[in-house]
């Protein structure tokens, strides 16, 4: 078996991150759960200057987006004292000792200026993949109410890609909305899923390339197949416009990052 490769952190770049609890288990079970850990998501990725772009809890696992500033180290310290406090509380109320979490959380780098949207949408819709809701909107421990104006948890930041949707919140709002409720093609999920679980970019290979070649470092694994092109949207088309194409270079801050 192939050593497993070290965990590739790019400042200003953006990090779809998957934790999970031990075994599956439930990490989440009442609303205060839930509330506690948004509460504590916000305090420290404020503290450490991290941004969210999209989130989601799940009742066994999360999904966050996010960018670190230029220390590299920080999204590992927000997931490890966000995950420390969940563990105390969930201890301290069911009386027992031991980790809540796998022992390894899962991060993808993302392609910010093709993947982003896509990855957002892939985040807020779990629940409706899940089937516990009919719509995005229905389930109040994602990022999309916050995106649409319907609640504020004060823990998202809004990519300039997303921005870029629209002169207006209400145009934006409006232009994602259509994007979210779009048919969503199988190749996409399936992406977005394999990057997830491997800890490869979410990328181009041309992108991937050429982050190697900046970083002199494998930065994928090895020994499958071109995934499917993602097909492209006009709503996302709009927020890739306002940025210009994001090419890895020699001086980009990164870490490896074997930490949880």
């Amino acid at each position: 078996m192939a050593p497993r490769l070290a965990r590739l952190v790019v400042a200003h770049t953006p990090h779809h991150i998957v934790q999970r609890g031990h075994s599956r288990q439930a990490i989440f079970a009442e609303p205060e759960d839930y509330q506690s850990y948004l509460s504590d998501l916000r305090e420290k990725t404020m503290e450490l200057g991290v941004q969210v772009h999209a989130y989601c809890l799940m009742t066994n696992h999360v999904h966050l987006m996010l960018t670190p500033s230029e220390e590299t180290k920080a999204i590992g310290r927000v997931m490890q004292e966000t995950g420390r406090r969940a563990t105390r509380r969930w201890n301290q109320r069911c009386r027992r000792s031991g980790t809540l979490w796998e022992s390894r959380y899962k991060s993808s780098v993302v392609q910010t200026e093709t993947y982003l949207l896509a990855c957002c949408r892939y985040i807020e819709l779990n629940p409706v993949r899940a089937r516990m809701v009919a719509r995005a909107e229905d389930y109040p421990w994602s990022s999309y109410r916050s995106r649409m104006g319907i609640s504020d948890m004060g823990v998202l930041a809004l990519h300039p890609v997303y921005q870029a949707m629209g002169a207006s919140d209400s145009e934006r709002r409006a232009a994602y909305r259509s994007y979210v409720e779009s048919a969503v093609a199988a190749e996409e999920l399936e992406r977005i899923r394999h990057a997830a679980q491997s800890g490869n970019p979410l990328a181009t290979e041309e992108y991937c390339s050429d982050l190697e070649a900046a970083l002199q470092r494998q930065v994928s694994s090895r020994g499958r197949g071109r995934p499917a092109k993602m097909q492209s949207d006009s709503g996302v088309s709009r927020g890739e416009a306002a940025l210009k194409r994001s090419r890895p270079d020699s001086s980009m801050q990164t870490q490896h990052d074997d930490s949880l």
